[in-house]
């Protein structure tokens, strides 16, 4: 079985695979420390949570934009499931082109999602990650990372409201039935979300236009990606498993790359 694990900002979420086949996803806070032995205990109720024997693991691919934890993340995982990961960055196989002037710049995250979206559904297309940070990126025909796109996230700019003003409180996020709110609550919701959507078919509508490609496939992920993605006919498909996916597949491709070499 494989283990994949993408670990952001806010979240770390973990995918147990059998061959293709998602048998479980489990999430933990990033930014609680944690030992290695806290977080091996951890890894180890999850899995049995779900009936799943840690034994049976035996490859853990990862992704990570927070590098203060993978120390002890990395000895967990050798310690508790006695396996030696897979960690996603320079020189990992994924079958993608990085077409910016640093390519180690780009997020081991967007890598994942880059691969899960051409190979899933083709390109060219546009992967929209509704995460702590909100991101688009471009994959063209050619299977090239051409462009992308960072702005705060949903989560981010909610907690600049509330902490960085005096009156205004802590709100629950989703979408009110009007823009044409009453109350402070309600007004802030109306903000931040119809706001997240007006930016998003933007950026949709300007990377058609300078990049010349129209038609283009849309893919939306991340944590309020669903509630954004209903309001907006140009995003094609949304799947909250794309990261998840897009480490299965590269994990497909350096196991295969690892069998051709010792041949």
């Amino acid at each position: 079985m494989l283990l994949a694990i993408d670990i952001g900002n806010t979240n770390i979420t973990l995918g147990v695979y059998a061959g293709e086949e998602l048998l479980g996803i489990f999430r933990m806070t990033t930014k609680t420390p944690r030992t290695s032995d806290e977080y091996g205990v951890l890894l180890l109720s999850l899995l049995s949570s779900r009936g799943i024997e840690p034994s049976r693991i035996d490859a853990v691919i990862i992704s990570s934009v927070v590098p203060g934890i993978m120390h002890s993340f990395h000895n967990a995982i050798r310690k508790y499931l006695h396996v030696e990961s897979i960690n996603v960055g320079p020189g990992t196989k994924t079958g993608i082109r990085i077409r910016i002037p640093n390519p180690r710049e780009l997020g081991a995250d967007r890598i994942a999602d880059a691969v899960a979206a051409y190979s899933l559904y083709g390109g060219p297309v546009l992967v929209i990650d509704f995460g702590t940070a909100t991101t688009y990126d471009l994959i063209t025909e050619d299977a090239t990372f051409e462009a992308g796109i960072t702005s705060p996230g949903i989560r981010i700019s909610a907690n600049a409201l509330w902490n960085e003003t005096a009156k205004l409180p802590e709100i629950e996020i989703r979408r009110p039935e009007s823009i044409l709110t009453k109350d402070t609550v309600s007004s802030m919701q109306a903000g931040l979300i119809y706001g997240a959507i007006g930016q998003t078919k933007y950026i949709i509508q300007r990377v058609k236009e300078e990049s010349g490609i129209d038609p283009l496939f849309v893919v939306a992920t991340g944590g309020l990606g669903k509630l954004i993605s209903e309001s907006i006919p140009e995003i094609d498909r949304y799947d909250p498993e794309l990261t998840l996916k897009g480490l299965r597949i590269i994990y497909e491709k350096t196991a295969a790359d690892s069998r051709r070499r010792r041949d």
